[in-house]
């Protein structure tokens, strides 16, 4: 009589890097990192929505529990007026290797302005002037 199991395996390192035989498939390393401005963009979400639900009293005490400046958070917390689809663009960019693309510093001006329709123009110009998403 023959019995025959099946199940999915990989080579995975152990100590010493000696390779070890782990049930499962192994986990595909994704390439890169995600992009500095996104996470901060999903930090400035997240503090929002601690405001919002009474966890933290206002953006000096988010400041004062993260050890930043209060003009920091600003900053952080501004992204807030990105027009809606821009920060999802911002959230969902690619990851990056070591290269930058677009930096936050850049964005404060598209944020500087008052018209979401100003600032789609802005972004438009300059994901045309060579920035990246």
């Amino acid at each position: 009589m023959t019995i025959t199991i099946e199940r999915k395996v990989h080579f995975g390192h152990g100590r010493r890097a000696r390779k070890e035989l782990r049930e499962g498939e192994a986990k595909v390393a994704t390439t890169g990192r995600v992009p500095r401005v996104s996470r901060i963009m999903a930090l400035a979400i997240r503090f929002d929505g601690l405001i919002r639900d009474g966890v933290v009293k206002d953006q000096a005490e988010l400041a004062r529990l993260g050890h930043v400046s209060r003009a920091r958070l600003t900053q952080i917390m501004d992204l807030l007026c990105l027009a809606p689809d821009i920060q999802e663009a911002v959230l969902f960019m690619p990851n990056v290797d070591r290269s930058r693309n677009i930096i936050e510093k850049q964005l404060r001006s598209i944020v500087a302005l008052p018209n979401w329709d100003r600032q789609r123009q802005a972004w438009k110009r300059h994901l045309c002037a060579g920035g990246t998403v």
